[in-house]
C-alpha cells in the first residue's frame, strides 16, 4: 500500500499530471501465479497532457525508480502501474494497448475502476456493466473511499 500511495504522488506531483479521482482500495487474491501473496489494487484518473507514449514511459520510469523488477509474470513486484485506458483511444502497439487489452476480463481491475468511472465505455461496454459479468470472488474492500493514498 505504501508503494501505490508513493506512485500516485508521484504522478500528481509531476507538472504534467493531475491526479483527479482514485478509487477505493482492494486486497486481492493472486491472479496468475496464485502461490504468492494477495496483492493491492486500485484505479486513478489522471489528467495529463503527455503523448500515451509519454505516459507509459513516465510511469515505467516510476516503476524503475521504486525499484520493480520484472522476473516472472504476473508474480510479485513491488508496483505495477498500467494505462487502462487513454481518453476514447483505441491503439494497438508493440509496447502499449489501449484499452488494456485484458482489463474487462478483471474484477481486481473492474472493481476499482467502477468506483471512478462506471459509466465509462471501454469494447462497446460500460465499466459497470464488465464488472457485473467479472469474476470477484475473494476481493477484499481495504477503505471506505478514495482518500486512502494522502493519509500517512
Amino acid at each position: 500500500m505504501a508503494a501505490m500511495r508513493q506512485a500516485l504522488a508521484g504522478l500528481d506531483a509531476r507538472a504534467d499530471c493531475a491526479v483527479t479521482a482514485v478509487s477505493r482500495l482492494y486486497r486481492t487474491p493472486p491472479w496468475g501465479k496464485t502461490d504468492q501473496a494477495w496483492f493491492f489494487n486500485a484505479c486513478a484518473l489522471v489528467e495529463t497532457g503527455l503523448s500515451p507514449k509519454d505516459l507509459l514511459e513516465a510511469c515505467l520510469s516510476m516503476e524503475r525508480e521504486m525499484k520493480r523488477e520484472r522476473i516472472v509474470r504476473w508474480g510479485p513486484r513491488t508496483i505495477d502501474i498500467d494505462i487502462l485506458t487513454y481518453d476514447e483511444l483505441v491503439q494497438a502497439g508493440e509496447t502499449l494497448e489501449i484499452p488494456h487489452p485484458r482489463m474487462t476480463e478483471r474484477g481486481f481491475v473492474l472493481m476499482p475502476l467502477a468506483d471512478i468511472a462506471p459509466d465509462a465505455i471501454v469494447r462497446g461496454r460500460a465499466v459497470s456493466s464488465w464488472l457485473e459479468a467479472a469474476e470477484v470472488e475473494g476481493i477484499e474492500r481495504v477503505s471506505d473511499d478514495g482518500n486512502w493514498w494522502r493519509a500517512g
